[in-house]
């Protein structure tokens, strides 16, 4: 059995093109699209940070510094606030800045997911790690990430995090065959990516975290190109379901795809209507609509 060890690295890819957002996205990474005045990234991180992470490595590519911009410190700006007397916002700044550690490494060529979390094997070295998309926001008192790290630290293996998707939708996820041991933990017997609906072994979604052990790099530097003539991180998963055990976890929280457009405006709906500056606002303009 593996020695169990602490998660403490993490690997946010966020390489991706976001050709379903063009042309916003000619010039603007996608996961900095807002969610009102936060960009997307900013909640995957902030999960991360919130599970214990304290090593971050962000998967970047051509066009997307203003990422690593983001999340660095704003000396200029923030001496403009403080002149200001602006405590409330220069606070919000400095909070960003004050995240743990975050490594930048590039992917060169967009080979898909896999390739982009091969770019951080030197990094993570030989140690379990979570993944955490950087276009998907998981919203619970407990993080995503968190629920499963305690999946792992029961059975020292790789866990995927899971939810029901509609059949007409499974063609978009990767797939998971298992059986069942708990209500909502499954041990994975196979994976198939983005099947056709008459053919998906189930309806149960692989969506975008995961905890890895490291002989996932091995397994991704044999996986060759499969869907979109890329490197498809559910081809390496089914190379690493030969040696080892991977488990399979029914999250507890909501899921907001912030790469699809109508999840991406659902996405800011609800997040207003949870702001108490917004709330009201926002129900009586979306009552308005309704009644009009």
């Amino acid at each position: 059995m593996r020695k169990k060890q602490n998660i403490h690295k993490a690997v946010i890819p966020a390489a991706g093109l976001g050709t379903r957002f063009l042309p916003v996205t000619k010039s603007m990474p996608k996961e900095m699209l807002p969610i009102i005045d936060k960009p997307v990234i900013h909640y995957v991180v902030e999960e991360a940070v919130k599970s214990g992470i304290d090593d971050i490595i962000i998967i970047t590519g051509r066009g997307k510094r203003a990422i690593e911009d983001y999340f660095d410190a704003a000396p200029e700006l923030e001496m403009r606030l403080k002149d200001q007397h602006n405590d409330t916002t220069l606070n919000r700044l400095r909070e960003i800045a004050d995240f743990p550690t975050i490594h930048y490494v590039r992917q060169k060529e967009p080979n898909g997911l896999g390739d982009a979390i091969l770019r951080a094997e030197n990094h993570i070295g030989n140690e379990p790690f979570a993944v955490l998309l950087g276009d998907d926001i998981i919203t619970n008192s407990k993080p995503c990430t968190a629920q499963l790290m305690t999946v792992y630290s029961r059975f020292t293996s790789s866990v995927i995090s899971i939810e029901h998707v509609p059949r007409e939708k499974v063609c978009s996820y990767g797939i998971i065959k298992g059986n069942a041991i708990e209500p909502d933990l499954v041990r994975v017997e196979d994976i198939v990516e983005k099947p056709e609906p008459d053919k998906a072994p189930s309806d149960m979604g692989a969506v975008g975290r995961y905890i890895f052990v490291p002989e996932i790099f091995d397994c991704l530097k044999n996986t060759n190109r499969g869907v979109g003539n890329e490197i498809q991180l559910t081809d390496a998963i089914k190379l690493l379901l030969k040696d080892h055990p991977v488990y399979a976890y029914q999250f507890e929280g909501k899921r907001y795809d912030t790469g699809d457009k109508l999840g991406y405006i659902e996405t800011i709906i609800d997040f207003a209507l949870r702001d108490p500056h917004l709330n009201k606002a926002m129900m009586e303009y979306l009552q308005k609509r309704i009644c009009s």
